[in-house]
């Protein structure tokens, strides 16, 4: 495994996220490392704050407000280079809830790809002009092919995977890297009560993945590492069969 420099200042996009938190816990932050965590329920990003190491601060941020990511990041920046990005915000709502009230699906597509949409590019235009960084976005193994059990967080998914994958081209030999993180189901707050699927994970084994492939040369990270065989049979599977899954 490489080795890297820890990164000195970090913004976690999606500040209250489950996720987004183990990966902070499992980079073994320093306590001079400047973390912001940007969301949107001040108290909760208050109480997360106070559970991690370093400098922690706390920027209002609304991943479905698109106007105004680009003034957000440019302020972030304006206080001096970040090295690290972490895009972790989203929602996850079930499909016949969806089915019931389309607008929430506007809602949660917004959130989970196109607020990443307009955050990153403005971050990676920042990260390209200082020739270093790194950005982390989280997909989903719901990306490689939704099923009819919830296909609009799997279209979302589908999307934020293709855009980093395209973001990770377009900063190629720029200094800037992209780290596409990939996990399985995972059992957490945004899952609670819903049965467990298999090659299952936590919110603390997907951070201790992402803490691993940051310090190595990876593109793409599954965790577990066997969801990435799982997935190349996903798409082998015929159509007619795929509709009969239940989930």
């Amino acid at each position: 495994m490489g080795t890297r420099k820890a990164p000195s200042r970090i913004l976690l996009l999606g500040g209250t996220s489950e996720i987004g938190l183990a990966i902070l816990a499992a980079l073994g932050l320093g306590p001079d490392t400047q973390v912001l965590l940007a969301g949107r329920d001040t108290d909760r990003l208050a109480a997360a704050g106070a559970e991690l190491p370093g400098k922690v601060s706390t920027i209002r941020y609304d991943a479905a407000d698109l106007a105004s990511h680009d003034e957000l990041i440019a302020d972030v920046f304006a206080d001096g280079p970040l090295d690290l990005v972490i895009s972790a915000a989203g929602l996850l709502v079930g499909q016949q809830q969806l089915d019931a009230a389309p607008a929430s699906a506007g809602d949660l597509v917004q959130a989970s790809f196109t607020g990443h949409v307009t955050s990153l590019l403005a971050v990676a235009g920042r990260m390209r002009a200082q020739a270093s960084g790194t950005i982390v976005v989280l997909s989903s193994i719901a990306a490689v092919r939704p099923r009819k059990a919830n296909f609009v967080y799997g279209a979302a998914k589908a999307g934020l995977d293709a855009f980093a994958r395209g973001l990770a081209d377009s900063l190629h030999g720029t200094g800037v890297r992209v780290l596409l993180v990939r996990p399985g189901f995972v059992i957490g707050r945004m899952t609670e009560g819903m049965p467990p699927a298999p090659l299952s994970t936590t919110p603390a084994k997907v951070g201790q993945a992402v803490a691993a492939g940051l310090a190595g040369h990876r593109g793409v990270v599954w965790v577990p590492a066997a969801l990435g065989v799982l997935a190349a049979g996903m798409r082998l599977i015929p159509r007619p069969l795929w509709r009969q899954l239940r989930r």
